[in-house]
């Protein structure tokens, strides 16, 4: 079965140097690509923000 495909955006960002090793530090402990690392840290952030309203 073929992988169905994300409706996505792309995002060009400058990172604070520390903040990007700290990324790719993340994302080889979890076996991730920056891509996944950031949208689930994004989504996690984002649930939190909102049960806080």
């Amino acid at each position: 079965m073929a992988k169905q495909n994300k409706d996505w955006k792309a995002l060009n960002i400058k990172l604070d140097r520390t903040v990007y090793e700290q990324l790719e530090k993340y994302c080889e402990e979890m076996g991730q690509s920056k891509t996944v690392a950031v949208e689930r840290i994004l989504s996690k952030a984002f649930d939190e923000h909102n049960k806080q309203k």
